[in-house]
């Protein structure tokens, strides 16, 4: 039995925020929206992309699926890449694989996309499986893409998620699961620890003694 240890892959493994960004920034004027806030992007980052377009910029129903044709179009040509993985994460996996944990990745980004990320940032062997939304947006929520990893590795124990955003946790909380919030990604001041985190860290580093913490 091992234990198992999932991911959440924008703010926490990658700073997808450049990428994202970009490609808000081409849907918002091809649907001639204003042009969107910084806060407005950073709340882009993390939610399921459709839920993003209505709560965050307020397109309406009716226009958000053209709203994320149009983010993937400039997304999958190239601005996914601009996604550099955080500075300790890649130590962080390989502490983790070193004491044999299972490692998996539940992202609400496309799994397709997901995958494609994280073999051009060199992470991908470092999970043995990726779990994410379907393009057609069905599977889009964070508790939906949990409950695939928690079927594929039916073995694992102790399962806790890692984080930066209030989805993240109340997803995870959804199967019962701890979240650790990655303090170190685009989340507000405070919104990890009001979502109900068992903990937020501050680096990657401190990931490891904080497993050890809420698997006790």
């Amino acid at each position: 039995m091992a234990a198992l240890t999932l991911f959440d892959l924008d703010g926490t493994l990658v700073d997808s925020s450049p990428g994202i960004n970009a490609a808000v920034r081409v849907a918002a004027a091809e649907l001639g929206l204003p042009e969107p806030t910084a806060d407005q992007l950073t709340a882009m980052v993390g939610p399921p992309l459709q839920d993003g377009f209505a709560a965050v910029l307020g397109v309406p129903d009716a226009d958000v699926e053209r709203a994320v044709l149009a983010y993937r179009a400039h997304y999958t040509a190239g601005a996914m890449f601009d996604a550099p993985v955080y500075p300790g994460v890649a130590e962080l996996l390989a502490g983790l694989r070193g004491r044999g944990e299972l490692l998996a990745v539940a992202t609400s980004k496309p799994a397709e996309f997901a995958r494609r990320i994280l073999d051009h940032v060199g992470l991908l062997d470092a999970f043995h499986s990726v779990h994410g939304a379907t393009l057609d947006g069905r599977v889009r929520h964070k508790h939906q893409v949990v409950a695939l990893a928690l079927a594929e590795h039916p073995d694992g124990t102790q399962p806790v998620l890692v984080g930066d955003r209030a989805q993240d946790v109340v997803g995870a909380r959804v199967h019962g699961l701890p979240c650790i919030g990655a303090g170190w990604g685009p989340a507000r001041p405070g919104e990890l620890a009001q979502a109900g985190a068992a903990v937020v860290v501050d680096t990657p580093a401190q990931v490891l003694g904080a497993l050890d913490v809420v698997r006790l």
